[in-house]
């Protein structure tokens, strides 16, 4: 290490500050990506079905999907998707393509619509099951719509993602007593 002295002056060399790890994201895919993925290692989808103009979409960008539990969580248990609900360009999934739909100024992503079951409000988050299509329909688990801060948010996601849901266990149960035990220490 050098350092200089000058008329009383002293130079040391400026110590580079170590780098943070950079925060976890969540693996964002396209549906497609996920679609592929999923033929070789089958997994739940989670599908943030989002606009442009959405703010409260911007919200959940920016305040739920960055928090680092729901973050680790997703990656170890989705494939996640982001899907533009008014995206323009046509989604090839296995033998079918989803258009979009043109209606005056604005349109819709027919998936979108399809997995949404034409309730079209944002932000929604859809969830699939591992095997996607069955007898040639989706499996929608849930359609989740509206802003949910994280801890809320992680609740849902380790509801379907554990498979409460397949157990027949009441949101309102899970909430207040497995939740609390499994994942709040």
């Amino acid at each position: 290490m050098l350092a200089l002295s000058v008329a009383g002056w002293s130079f040391a060399p400026i110590q580079e500050k170590p780098q943070s790890p950079k925060a976890a994201k969540i693996e964002w895919l396209t549906i497609e990506e996920a679609y592929a993925r999923n033929q070789k290692e089958p997994r739940k989808f989670m599908i943030d079905v989002y606009t442009d103009w959405c703010g409260w979409c911007k919200v959940m960008d920016r305040e739920t999907f960055t928090n680092p539990k729901v973050v680790e969580y997703v990656n170890q248990k989705y494939y996640a998707v982001k899907l533009d609900a008014e995206g323009k360009n046509p989604i090839k999934l296995g033998s079918h393509t989803f258009n979009y739909i043109a209606q005056g100024n604005r349109g819709y992503q027919e998936l979108a619509a399809l997995l949404m079951n034409g309730k079209m409000s944002f932000p929604t988050v859809v969830f699939m099951d591992e095997t996607f299509v069955q007898n040639n329909e989706l499996q929608v688990i849930q359609a989740v719509p509206g802003f949910h801060k994280a801890p809320d948010f992680h609740q849902i996601i380790t509801f379907f993602g554990d498979n409460y849901h397949k157990k027949q266990t009441p949101w309102e149960k899970y909430k207040s007593e497995i939740y609390p035990k499994a994942f709040t220490r």
